[in-house]
């Protein structure tokens, strides 16, 4: 299971790496856009609402997981590029204790929380009662959601993108069946959507377990590694944290958008939800390569070959903006039949057509900055990428958005074109860091240790 990726062709670890990790992804976002999918064939524009309304807490919540346990996956990198396979174990020990008691409180607060969450969220009147079974449900497997994450975390740490795409494929399969008997011939509606959402992720993690158990991955934990260290603890803190409060952000960002949608009517708040899903899928490309940045630059610097590290951050940025140019270019003549697979609604078509037309361009820059982020975070500098992603949020994004709503109440267009410029002030921000810390010496061994 271990990946040694200190060595060999920079391009080729990062495609090695990052190709298995996109499929993932993929497979991971195939949930909530097969939920969407099958529940907008069955039900009406509320029980869609009431979906993508609930999903994008839900993914919220799991970001934060994903963004907390970076701290692992560079913590096991680091230890894994230096040779000290010994340590390495304690951080996994110790990433399962603190993960476990983590989601269960998690999951005891939500639940309490559940009613005020919707109203918050500003969900329409229609959809209130379907979202508010849509995330009781999924308040319930969040242990499930984060026992996944986590296991993803440590093999991905250990160099191996390939697993938790196994693991995630299995899921989904069982995710799409589970949404077609609970929503299609038992008419369940969104709660059959979240039963089927949390049940595959309770598959997914029996199915890891099982391979973990019986398979020579390279993982031998011993009871003692499994008690909480506050160094390790400290070591997984100090990045996982502020990666976790900046993904919360930017999806706190991006559920502010949806109440100002939500304001808007049912029809712009169900083309919001759908072009979210949406969007969410073609942002694959940049997301996959925050985490190989992070991954390989973490066992180069371990390994103390930090040109190789800088080198993976350059072959990033040239592919997934490429992939975002591409992929905006071709969106603009396809914007309303790709929002048509998830309706048959022309007048939520017509509004998730403007809204993606404009927010589309995001996926150029957003992948610019989601790879220095990595690289910070490789450098245990997380800190910077929580600094940029802030910014760009209370600065930018959000007022810019509300402002074009404001101005420009017939048209979703300029509301997603304003995602835009909070991404462009993240770019200025990296770049600005990155060559000031480069100047400075910082990216050096004295940084490699956290």
């Amino acid at each position: 299971m271990e990946k040694n990726l200190t060595t060999g062709s920079v391009l080729r670890n990062v495609l090695y790496f990052s190709l298995p990790y996109l499929l993932s992804y993929f497979l991971q976002t195939l949930y909530g856009m097969a939920d969407l999918f099958i529940i907008g064939q069955f039900e009406g524009a509320a029980s869609t609402t009431a979906v993508s309304v609930g999903s994008q807490v839900m993914h919220m919540i799991t970001v934060m997981i994903v963004g907390l346990a970076m701290g692992s996956t560079v913590s096991i990198g680091r230890s894994i590029g230096a040779g000290e396979h010994k340590r390495a174990t304690a951080v996994i020990g110790n990433t399962v204790t603190l993960f476990m008691a983590l989601s269960v409180v998690l999951m005891a607060i939500l639940l309490v929380f559940v009613r005020p969450i919707v109203s918050i969220m500003s969900t329409p009147a229609e959809a209130v009662s379907g979202t508010t079974a849509y995330l009781t449900i999924c308040f319930i497997g969040i242990p499930c959601i984060t026992a996944y994450n986590i296991i993803s975390s440590i093999f991905r740490g250990l160099g191996d993108s390939k697993s938790p795409m196994y693991f995630i494929a299995v899921a989904c399969v069982a995710n799409i069946i589970l949404d077609f008997l609970f929503i299609g011939l038992m008419d369940m509606g969104p709660a059959g959507a979240a039963l089927g959402t949390t049940l595959s992720q309770a598959i997914s993690v029996v199915v890891s377990l099982f391979v973990i158990l019986r398979q020579q991955t390279g993982i031998q934990l011993r009871r003692s590694d499994l008690k909480l260290k506050r160094p390790v603890m400290r070591q997984i803190l100090k990045i996982g944290f502020p990666v976790a409060l900046q993904d919360g952000f930017v999806q706190i960002s991006f559920i502010v958008i949806t109440i100002i949608a939500n304001q808007r009517g049912l029809n712009d708040a169900a083309a919001v939800g759908i072009v979210e899903k949406v969007i969410s899928f073609l942002f694959l490309v940049p997301s996959s390569m925050l985490s190989t940045v992070s991954a390989l630059g973490a066992q180069n610097i371990g390994a103390g070959k930090h040109d190789r590290a800088t080198l993976t951050l350059r072959y990033a940025i040239l592919i997934t903006a490429g992939f975002g140019l591409f992929i905006s270019i071709v969106m603009q003549g396809i914007a309303e039949p790709v929002v048509g697979l998830f309706t048959a609604d022309t007048a939520v078509i017509l509004a998730g057509g403007q809204y993606i037309r404009g927010y589309i361009w995001d996926c150029l820059f957003a992948g610019i900055h989601f790879s220095f982020s990595g690289y910070f975070c490789a450098y245990g500098r997380s800190e910077i990428s929580f600094l940029h992603n802030i910014c760009s949020i209370l600065l930018v994004r959000i007022p810019g958005v509300y402002l074009m709503s404001t101005m420009f109440p017939n048209t979703l267009f300029p509301m997603g074109l304003a995602t835009v410029g909070g991404s462009l002030l993240s770019i200025t921000i990296c770049v600005v860091a990155f060559v000031v810390l480069k100047r400075r010496g910082c990216f050096s061994s004295a940084m490699a240790q956290i």
